[in-house]
Formats: C-alpha cells, sequence, structure tokens
C-alpha cells in the first residue's frame, strides 16, 4: 500500500462527508506528531507498537562491486516494534 492508497483508505474509514484532502492533511499531520515524537525517544500507539530512535555502531562492511573492507560510521535510525495484537492479527 503506497501513500495514495492509504489516504484512500483513510478517506473510507471517515466516510461522510470527508475529501481526500481532508484525508490527506490527517495522514500529514499523523506521521508528522509521530517523527516529532521518536525524536524526543519513542512513540508507542497502544494496540499497534511502538516507534524507537536507536543507535547503530560504527562497524566494518564490505562493499559488494569490490568485497573490499571498508568502514561504516555510527547512526541514528528508527526501530519500528509491532504490539502482541498486531502481530496475532497477521
Amino acid at each position: 500500500m503506497n501513500k495514495a492508497e492509504l489516504i484512500e483508505s483513510v478517506q473510507k474509514i471517515l466516510g461522510g462527508e470527508t475529501s481526500k484532502r481532508a484525508a490527506g492533511d490527517a495522514l500529514d499531520a499523523v506521521l508528522t506528531a509521530i517523527s516529532k515524537g521518536v525524536k524526543g525517544g519513542s512513540v508507542q500507539l497502544i494496540g499497534f507498537g511502538t516507534f524507537k530512535k536507536v543507535q547503530r555502531a560504527a562497524r566494518t562492511g564490505r562493499n559488494p562491486k569490490t568485497g573490499e573492507a571498508m568502514k561504516i560510521k555510527a547512526s541514528k535510525t528508527v526501530r519500528f516494534v509491532p504490539s502482541s495484537s498486531l502481530k496475532s492479527s497477521l
């Protein structure tokens, strides 16, 4: 599912007089709030899962073309941990 399909799905769930524009604005607001929340630590959505900011350590990798060893810098990333109810619904 891409973003356009997700907007259509939100529009159908909200129903009634909801426009695609309003559904898109609602989706953008939620994604922005999650992004800002993750910068501060983590965002927990009960029944869905948790978005966590994690630190990746520096490590040694391999260039896939040449096989040569290379250093990969430490970095920050976001990890999603699904809730048990989301896991069981799959």
